[in-house]
């Protein structure tokens, strides 16, 4: 069965989050508490996970890293730190950052992200933060970004190399390398080969889709899955290879909009004779 999960609505407990879960058709989580959470309160949500078969996916760390303020910098690293370790701390399968921007906005698009030096600045970036917390039950990595390090598969597979740390790992986001129409029109190939050269190293995917605009100059959006043309049938022939690995929604505005985008993987997935969880409405 597909690990799946989303953003929840407000929850107060352990027991209205597993509830949540249930009545939303998740068997995956974004985990439920920060690094403040006491260590009575991780344990209640981590029992609460295990008697329930809810994995715990993935602790956001979103940040910029390669800023060129100095204290934005230093204080994006040491959340990444923080983070890092809360994921060890409640043995998520993975903490995740983007390498983030050399320009005005945090994660956005700039000359200076693939400026000389960018790329070993990034891969030293990452040495620190894995190097400070030595997680032994969870593994740190860099969600793939359009115009940013890692923006491709053999970019990824070279920090790999690079990083030379046994608990960096992957975080795949097809539709975050989808940054030229023929990758837009070839996108399943690309996650093919992805999780042909990735797949052992993957620990968490996010889920949405992506719409090529006609007009004139490329403009290439992230969209709600189902209105786009991400190659969903190769996205999850290849995940079901890889049963632990989780699929999370991300991105939408309204829990709505996530019931629609929820509604139409299981549709994918049932098209497919995929397992899924289903709704316990």
């Amino acid at each position: 069965m597909i690990r799946f999960g989303a953003p929840l609505p407000e929850f107060r407990s352990p027991e209205e989050w597993v509830r949540l879960n249930r009545k939303l058709g998740y068997n995956a989580a974004y985990v439920p508490v920060d690094e403040n959470a006491s260590e009575s309160e991780i344990e209640e949500y981590l029992c609460a996970a295990r008697e329930n078969d809810i994995v715990l996916a993935e602790v956001g760390a979103w940040s910029n890293l390669i800023s060129p303020d100095p204290k934005i910098k230093e204080a994006a690293i040491e959340y990444n730190i923080r983070r890092l370790a809360l994921a060890e701390r409640v043995g998520a399968r993975c903490c995740v950052d983007v390498s983030g921007s050399k320009g005005s906005y945090w994660c956005g698009s700039d000359p200076g992200n693939y400026a000389e030096g960018t790329y070993e600045e990034t891969i030293e970036v990452i040495q620190r933060v894995i190097d400070a917390v030595k997680p032994e039950k969870t593994y740190y990595s860099m969600e793939f970004m359009q115009w940013a390090y890692p923006d491709s598969t053999e970019c990824c597979l070279r920090m790999i190399r690079d990083v030379d740390r046994e608990r960096f790992a992957v975080h795949l986001d097809p539709v975050n390398i989808l940054n030229m129409p023929e990758k837009v029109y070839k996108n399943g190939e690309i996650i093919r080969d992805a999780f042909a050269r990735l797949g052992p190293m993957i620990r968490s995917c996010h889920a949405k889709d992506v719409f090529m605009d006609t007009k004139f100059l490329v403009h290439i959006s992230e969209i709600r899955i189902g209105l786009g043309s991400l190659d969903y049938s190769a996205y999850l022939t290849e995940l079901a290879k890889y049963p632990e690995v989780p699929l999370m929604l991300e991105h939408l505005d309204t829990q709505e909009e996530y019931r629609l985008a929820a509604d139409q993987v299981r549709l994918y997935a049932k098209t497919l004779g995929l397992s899924m969880p289903q709704p316990q409405l």
